[in-house]
């Protein structure tokens, strides 16, 4: 390991899995943090929205301007797959390209010194990955691609069509990770409700936990990303009665308003979604994520308004907004009445403060309770306590738990504990450990 490596894995958790195939085949490498004494520097971009789109150029700048002499770095993913012209022409800090289909070819790239863009987009298979960032959790991707028409989303254009891994495939890959030590999965892809529709079946999902719940080392699981459209009623009720999946239910929904949801192509209707999330709603310690996009063509008043007082009203656990992007080869691109940008980050603030408060309400919810934790080590608050996550939880994006007492003695990361909910600090709960799980 005489050649240190630098990679920088922007946007979502499926991006991450495909950083950690290219880790896997660069496993001759030593991982460096430090940009300036890295040999190779790779950033695995995102290219969904602008503001995504700016944070994986501003990357490239700054490694560019850390790097040593002789370095090379390249550039992987959404944004050079989406521009792949635009910027191999533009970008001459970066020394290769590559898109979105070549991850398990990284090392042959790199080796070779060439730039490369397969026309298929790669779905991860028998490839081994160095999973990062914990030593019990990780993310398993269920497909690529995505057969939704939403009107705001480019990701079919340049991802292409639904594209399911085989079971077999996935349970190589779990038995392969739980005998690492690995326990706790989250499965995620652009629609995961359409897991297996391309090949034929509507309930791909039920056959998937059917399958992981035969594997004596998975011991929580969720699962993210559903879509309105496909998930069914028999799903939730899957999932509720599930000894290892979590009733977690992470569905974006985007809007609430009728006319809005036939704008964006959701397919649902505002009928169908409440009753979806009431029937999650009912069970048991259920947690609901969801995700709103403000600011769409031809979103009135009136029907933000409507937005705005439904997210009050519904019990979310936790809530992402985003501000309406305008992206080239979409149908909202070429909708008009565009909402100006003064306006829609008024929008986006105002709804912020009605998220705030729920996510404030959801988490108040757990004083009191005793819970089953993960320790992750040193809190991100203050090395005196230790951070935790609750089990139900997915990783990094539902809050932190801060560990400030233990009956347990010294916590051991990754491990699970019981835990007394306390109090909220903030935006942070505070917990005494109990017992082991």
């Amino acid at each position: 390991m005489d050649k240190k490596l630098h990679l920088v894995s922007l946007g979502c958790n499926k991006n991450l899995v495909d950083s950690e195939v290219m880790l896997g085949r660069l496993s001759d490498y030593e991982l460096c943090d430090d940009a300036s004494k890295a040999d190779v520097l790779i950033v695995n971009t995102c290219g969904f929205i602008g503001a995504a789109k700016e944070e994986s150029l501003d990357t490239i700048f700054s490694l560019h301007a850390q790097r040593k002499k002789d370095s090379l770095l390249v550039v992987s993913g959404c944004l050079t797959q989406r521009y792949k012209e635009e910027l191999q022409k533009e970008l001459k800090e970066v020394d290769l390209f590559t898109g979105v289909g070549d991850y398990d070819k990284i090392d042959q790239i790199i080796r070779e010194k060439i730039n490369s863009f397969s026309n298929s987009t790669y779905l991860i298979n028998d490839d081994k990955r160095v999973i990062t960032g914990s030593n019990y959790h990780t993310y398993i991707k269920l497909s690529e691609g995505c057969n939704q028409t939403c009107s705001f989303c480019a990701i079919p254009g340049f991802k292409g069509k639904l594209h399911s891994r085989s079971l077999e495939s996935i349970e190589k890959e779990l038995i392969r990770l739980t005998s690492q030590g690995f326990y706790d999965f989250s499965f995620i892809s652009q629609d995961s409700s359409s897991y297996l529709r391309d090949l034929g079946n509507k309930e791909g999902l039920i056959e998937l936990m059917d399958m992981v719940e035969t594997i004596e080392g998975v011991k929580s699981a969720r699962i993210l990303y559903l879509y309105p459209t496909t998930t069914s009623n028999a799903l939730v009720r899957r999932i509720i009665n599930s000894p290892i999946f979590h009733n977690y239910f992470d569905m974006p929904i985007q809007h609430i308003n009728e006319d809005m949801l036939l704008r964006m192509k959701r397919g649902a209707g505002k009928k169908r979604i409440i009753e979806l999330l009431n029937l999650m709603r009912k069970a048991k310690n259920s947690f609901i994520r969801t995700g709103f996009i403000v600011g769409h063509p031809m979103e009135s008043q009136k029907e933000f308004d409507e937005l705005c007082d439904f997210v009050e009203k519904f019990d979310f656990d936790r809530i992402s907004i985003f501000a309406y992007s305008d992206e080239e080869d979409t149908a909202a691109y070429d909708m008009d009445d565009k909402i100006d940008e003064k306006t829609i980050n008024e929008r986006v603030e105002t709804l912020n403060k009605i998220v705030e408060k729920k996510i404030k309400i959801s988490l108040q919810k757990e004083i009191g309770k005793e819970v089953s934790i993960v320790a992750e080590g040193t809190s991100s608050e203050h090395e005196l306590f230790i951070g935790a996550k609750k089990l139900s939880w997915d990783r990094e994006i539902d809050g932190e738990i801060l560990i400030n007492e233990s009956l347990e003695g010294e916590l051991q990361v990754g491990k699970r504990y019981l835990a007394k909910i306390t109090q909220l600090a903030g935006d942070k709960l505070l917990a005494t450990v109990t017992a082991t799980a």
